[in-house]
């Protein structure tokens, strides 16, 4: 048993906190919405993010982090990825009050624009620029709703500490939840960002009216992408993108309608602006906002991945997802299997 701040009480974050309070560890929700943690303190309910579902009742929900991080021996981030830089700073003043290092553990999957940076890196440089072991990423095949009804699921932890990674599966391991370790951190980040770009080219693919072998088409060429940009630019091993943050998260979020970044894209190949989409989801699209590290990243080394490009053209360019598609289906004959 471990006290356990989770930070972020969206749809994963409220089912990854009430998963962990089912496993008998002591846990607090914190987030900055006030009628959020009404509803839960008060009905058990999160209803916006996730409709007919009850969380465990002994989880409360606080807006204020230093209530939520006192005593906290782990402190698991499932934040949108704009927001973690902002929260981990916050998170930095109150540990070097109190003295307290705890585990941080990242569910949020994604790059951040500009800085280029996983969220592993910023968490080092604004909480343990010293002390990176401390850090662990969660990543894999997982909807919310999915765990949600104690479907069963494999993730991946992974840390460059065995003994931190070891620590996180003993916790959040159960009956229908099955926590895999990794070693390799910076490759189970970039499959679990880069897959959602891919989701929403599968969505488009939706959209426009293609079947089975234009999706399977894009997956197998996109989990080549994923690959390339992790092993090429971040040094990661390329077996991980063979295991459950690279194919398998990929597989699930390209092919399901619990993925917004699936929806987001089938919106756009039916005609809508990303615009209107994103103002109608209800919720985060980490896709649009990965695109663009992903974009600056294969510019800044050469990195040859069409499918993304394409995606980040569409979105922030105007380009015609026809047009796109014809470019990339003309492109110059090339080998399968190359880096």
């Amino acid at each position: 048993m471990a006290k356990i701040a989770v930070l972020g009480n969206g749809s994963w974050g409220s089912v990854l906190g009430s998963m962990l309070a089912d496993n008998g560890n002591d846990v607090v929700l914190y987030g900055n919405i006030d009628s959020v943690n009404q509803e839960i303190n008060e009905h058990h309910t999160n209803a916006h993010y996730m409709k007919n579902w009850k969380l465990n009742p002994n989880v409360p929900a606080t807006g204020n982090l230093e209530n939520a991080l006192d005593g906290a021996e782990i402190v698991l981030f499932v934040l949108p990825t704009k927001a973690v830089r902002i929260v981990a700073k916050k998170v930095r003043k109150i540990l070097d009050k109190t003295g307290a290092t705890p585990l941080l553990v990242t569910a949020t999957k994604g790059i951040e624009p500009g800085s280029k940076k996983l969220i592993s890196d910023i968490l080092t440089e604004e909480v343990y620029p010293n002390n990176s072991e401390r850090i662990v990423a969660i990543s894999g095949p997982s909807h919310a709703e999915n765990v949600a009804q104690k479907d069963l699921t494999a993730i991946a932890c992974a840390s460059t500490s065995e003994e931190n990674a070891k620590r996180v599966q003993e916790l959040f391991s159960n009956n229908y939840v099955r926590f895999y370790t990794n070693d390799d951190l910076v490759g189970v980040e970039v499959g679990g960002a880069v897959k959602n770009v891919i989701a929403i080219a599968a969505g488009i693919l939706v959209g426009k009216g293609y079947g089975d072998d234009a999706k399977a088409a894009l997956m197998t060429r996109g989990l080549a992408e994923i690959t390339r940009l992790g092993v090429k630019y971040f040094g990661a091993k390329p077996m991980t993108f063979s295991g459950l943050s690279g194919i398998g998260d990929l597989i699930v979020t390209a092919t399901s309608s619990n993925s917004r970044n699936w929806r987001a894209g089938k919106q756009i190949g039916e005609g809508k602006s990303l615009d209107y989409v994103l103002e109608n989801m209800g919720q985060v699209v980490e896709g649009a906002t990965t695109v663009k590290a992903v974009h600056e990243l294969a510019e800044e080394k050469n990195i040859d991945m069409p499918i993304s490009e394409a995606i980040y053209r569409v979105l922030y360019e105007n380009a015609d997802v026809d047009e796109e598609i014809k470019t990339m289906m003309g492109r110059n004959p090339k080998p399968e299997i190359q880096l």
